[in-house]
């Protein structure tokens, strides 16, 4: 089971890498944090759908406009990936990540209403200075 994690306000990433640290027992994969003026979020990883390292978090959109720590499984998540496939999204990786960051780029909010499964995730748009939890 992988865990996120964040701060918004602090000016350090440093507390979320030692948050990050302290969750080493629910990712061995991998291990991720990004920081920008006043935010901050982390990620442990253990792979399951895509090992490799496109699946690493926090992830990015194409643009990098919009940032993603994920825990979870999305059970519907191959046929929400075709049809963004259809909509003209590209994916670098295999996960349900990135198709749950890509959902969020196309509906908002309302990408909630097309989520099959258990998560908990974090998304930063850059665009609106906004965290959605």
């Amino acid at each position: 089971m992988c865990g996120i994690c964040g701060i918004i306000g602090e000016c350090n990433p440093y507390p979320v890498k030692k948050m990050t640290q302290a969750m080493a027992y629910r990712g061995p994969d991998d291990a991720g944090v990004w920081h920008k003026e006043k935010i901050s979020l982390g990620h442990r990883r253990l792979a399951v759908i895509d090992t490799s390292q496109a699946g690493c978090q926090p992830m990015f959109s194409q643009d990098n406009s919009s940032i993603i720590v994920y825990n979870g499984e999305v059970y519907n998540f191959k046929s929400l990936k075709e049809g963004l496939e259809k909509k003209g999204y590209r994916f670098r990786s295999g996960t349900d990540t990135e198709v749950v960051l890509n959902l969020y780029r196309e509906y908002g909010k309302d990408c909630l209403k097309y989520l099959r499964g258990m998560f908990a995730f974090a998304i930063w748009d850059d665009n609106k200075k906004e965290l959605f939890a």
